[in-house]
């Protein structure tokens, strides 16, 4: 199966500073991601790069089999969605009003949204369980429900490609679970999701295929009983853990420095 997203020999630098090393990635339909690894492994960094936002200083992002860089701005949008680290509400938008604006690439300016735009929307809210929450304003909202509207707006756009960097920060445990498995539910209806986690247990649980970053560096990117092992834990946080394997998937609780 080809690739809907690809990266190969990837080098990016910020301010002149190396911050991703030769990084090779690619994502499929159905693939659900984690990126994984230490504050300043690079992985915000690769992630603005896959969605086009950060010129490569090396290497290549590929979409649909072209440049990621080359593609027109609308096109590149309606086939990826990003959805940033923190991503705030800072307008009081009715919650539908919010999501509609998923829908931006696929109108003409000034167009009113066609009946299709409608029923996407819907489906974006209907998905994400925000569908009740249609007329009330995003800042009124609490963290766990404006966290499932922005995946609804993003969703809203109909994109083979969904880039979540860390959508469960700051979330309490019920929030963190409700977001984890609507994106799983995302890519076991064909689309590729990566997103980046802190949660060890999280991302192994849910996670089909985790991918584990280290100063600029992929280390590491496979399943998660193959991925997650005390060896790799210590190398990529300095920690020992305790891993053991559930029903439904493996649980990963830090004990320690080493």
């Amino acid at each position: 199966m080809s690739a809907l997203l690809q990266a190969s020999g990837l080098v990016l630098a910020l301010d002149g500073r190396p911050v991703v090393r030769h990084a090779d990635l690619a994502l499929h339909p159905g693939d659900f991601v984690g990126l994984l690894g230490p504050n300043g492994a690079g992985k915000t960094t690769l992630l603005r790069a896959l969605a086009g936002l950060l010129p490569p200083a090396a290497g290549t992002v590929v979409l649909d089999g072209r440049p990621v860089g080359d593609l027109p701005e609308a096109r590149r949008a309606r086939r990826l969605a990003y959805l940033p680290q923190g991503a705030e509400c800072h307008w009081p938008l009715a919650v539908e009003a919010l999501v509609a604006l998923g829908r931006l690439p696929h109108r003409a300016p000034w167009a009113s949204l066609a009946p299709a735009d409608l029923a996407t929307i819907e489906a974006a809210m209907r998905f994400t369980e925000v569908l009740d929450l249609a007329g009330r304003p995003v800042t009124q909202l609490s963290g766990g429900e404006r966290a499932r509207v922005l995946l609804a707006r993003a969703l809203a756009v109909d994109p083979a490609i969904l880039l979540a960097d860390e959508p469960v920060a700051g979330l309490d445990p019920g929030h963190q679970l409700d977001v984890m498995r609507l994106l799983g539910r995302r890519a076991e209806a064909g689309g590729a999701v990566l997103v980046v986690l802190h949660d060890l247990t999280l991302a192994a649980r849910f996670c089909r295929r985790l991918v584990l970053m280290q100063e600029g560096r992929i280390l590491a990117d496979g399943p998660p009983a193959e991925v997650l092992t005390p060896d790799s834990l210590r190398l990529l946080y300095g920690i020992d853990a305790h891993i053991a394997v559930e029903a439904d998937g493996l649980m990963v609780v830090p004990k320690g420095r080493v």
